[in-house]
């Protein structure tokens, strides 16, 4: 057979064949070299078996492996990046929401060392404002003719041009010049004020605040150089400013700071938006670091069900099988150990193995004190799950059938590198 077609059987083999893997499932090297230095030391004083060599009893263990693989990917996908921890996610928190929202927006490998702060606002960052004449809706006192004006914004002219025809009134030419400038998108915004028989146009710059100093104007309207005729700006009044642009003010920790939007960031780690301005009594709003309660709570939910999935799967293999059920009876003695304390936060053990989860009481007990304290029964746990998983990676064949032969003498023999050939199919089958 060619390289060529060789390479395509291999290739069909690895796509169709082999277990769908995750970049949780891509190792470093030193990995690899530790899980098969664990291989060879599970087999130094391991006892001499007789296998039972069956296509079921293989189908077991691999069955067991890859559950116990899948588990593993479940957890490590709820760790944070900068942190082994299923408890540890974290939230910026904006001691009042009315006023203050944050987020953290910083590197992973910094978050236990960003610092809180206090803001006081003492002025929101706004937008310039004009506003027209109210005028008659079905009237209008424009000469029929072809008009223009120029906004003048972002330091470039745009010239908008419309006509007056003999049947047209107020409100049309209103919505007309409404519509011509929200099209444009050259950074402000028309609409129309409606009143009792009357409108006028309102024009409104979509950016806050203004970085020219107090009493720049965002833009511009005037028709005193336009291509067309004037005129048009002094009857609908547009070029009236009803309010200036103004900056945030605001305190940091005690120091005077400024900020062209209300939306702005603090030593690149938090993005904090305003809301509002604070009474002169009020205490500074506090913006910490806190345990993400939703994302904690999410994260329980979501262990439980990988833990739940796992042991109904390897039930029904072991039911199956039939000829050990020495798995069971290991899962069994782990959750002993956790029982009491993982039932007094809401997760109890149900007489099948799985974990049923009480909603309130795991909310109740995620907000008294540091989840990280309080809930420090799931980590232990997990931390629990881990070892095993890892354990039944290494060696699925013990929950499998065997005779044993004859014991090793403990401490008294020696690696060999080719006694670990049995798990060598386990171990090559495109991951570890």
């Amino acid at each position: 057979m060619s390289s060529f077609a060789l390479s395509n059987v291999y290739n069909h083999f690895l796509t169709a064949y082999t277990p769908k893997s995750t970049r949780y499932d891509n190792h470093k090297k030193d990995e690899l070299k530790s899980v098969y230095r664990a291989i060879v030391k599970e087999s130094e004083d391991h006892p001499l078996f007789l296998m039972d060599r069956s296509g079921e009893s293989q189908r077991y263990a691999i069955n067991l492996k890859e559950d116990a693989r899948d588990l593993k990917n479940a957890i490590s996908s709820l760790e944070s990046d900068y942190s082994s921890s299923v408890l540890d996610k974290k939230i910026a928190s904006s001691s009042n929401e009315d006023l203050v929202e944050a987020k953290y927006i910083g590197s992973d490998d910094k978050i236990d060392s960003a610092p809180s702060f206090e803001l006081e606002i003492h002025q929101l960052a706004s937008p310039q404002i004009n506003i027209g004449n109210f005028l008659p809706a079905e009237e209008m006192n424009l000469p029929p003719d072809d008009y223009s004006f120029d906004i003048h914004v972002n330091d470039t002219d745009y010239e908008f041009q419309f006509s007056v025809d003999n049947n047209d009134s107020n409100l049309n030419i209103q919505n007309r010049i409404s519509r011509l400038i929200n099209r444009s998108n050259i950074g402000v915004e028309a609409s129309i004020i409606p009143g009792e028989g009357q409108n006028a146009l309102r024009i409104e710059s979509v950016a806050t605040g203004t970085s020219r100093g107090e009493g720049e104007l965002n833009f511009v309207i005037s028709d005193d150089n336009t291509s067309r005729r004037n005129g048009a700006v002094d009857y609908l009044g547009i070029g009236s400013v009803a309010h200036q642009p103004t900056n945030a003010e605001f305190l940091v920790n005690g120091m005077e700071r400024t900020a062209y939007s209300n939306s702005f960031t603090i030593d690149k780690q938090y993005e904090v938006t305003l809301k509002g301005v604070q009474d002169e009594n009020s205490e500074p709003v506090q913006i910490t670091l806190k345990p993400d309660l939703e994302a904690l709570t999410d994260n329980i939910n979501n262990l439980a069900g990988a833990y739940n999935d796992f042991i109904r799967r390897a039930a029904e293999y072991t039911g199956n099988y039939g000829r050990s059920h020495r798995f069971m009876y290991e899962m069994q003695s782990l959750t002993r150990h956790y029982t009491n304390d993982l039932d007094a936060i809401g997760l109890s053990m149900q007489a099948d193995g799985t974990i049923s989860v009480n909603e309130g009481l795991l909310t109740q007990t995620a907000r008294e004190g540091d989840p990280k304290e309080s809930l420090s029964a799931v980590q232990n746990f997990t931390n629990a799950l881990l070892d095993k998983t890892g354990e039944i990676s290494i060696n699925p064949m013990k929950y499998a059938e065997q005779v044993m032969v004859a014991y090793k003498n403990p401490g008294k023999n020696f690696p060999n590198p080719y006694e670990p050939s049995i798990y060598s199919g386990m171990m090559f089958s495109s991951f570890c």
